[in-house]
């Protein structure tokens, strides 16, 4: 998978909030292996905006807050739980990253 994301242009960029964005930052990069290209921080420790790169392809997220466009994007928390896939190498990293957000 790691080497499609390499050779692969991106078309859609999705979108993320939140509750703790630094702390998801770091979890991305670790259990998924994405790269910062660009993070601002915001008051109180928040992420005003970031996007992380991982091949051609990138996310972009931020600290979950009142407003209006928050309020059309929820942060993971409030979508409950995702099945999982049977285990493969990525859940296998993701599992001793202690990835558990």
């Amino acid at each position: 998978m790691a080497d499609n994301a390499k050779t692969t242009a991106a078309m859609v960029i999705p979108t993320m909030r939140y509750n703790d964005a630094a702390a998801a930052i770091a979890w991305l990069c670790e259990a998924f292996g994405f790269e910062k290209h660009l993070v601002v921080p915001g008051e109180d420790g928040t992420i005003v905006h970031a996007q992380l790169v991982f091949g051609h392809g990138m996310v972009m997220l931020g600290s979950a807050r009142a407003s209006e466009f928050d309020n059309l994007q929820k942060p993971p928390s409030a979508l409950g739980t995702i099945p999982w896939p049977p285990p493969n190498k990525r859940l296998q990293r993701t599992v001793r990253s202690a990835a558990r957000r």
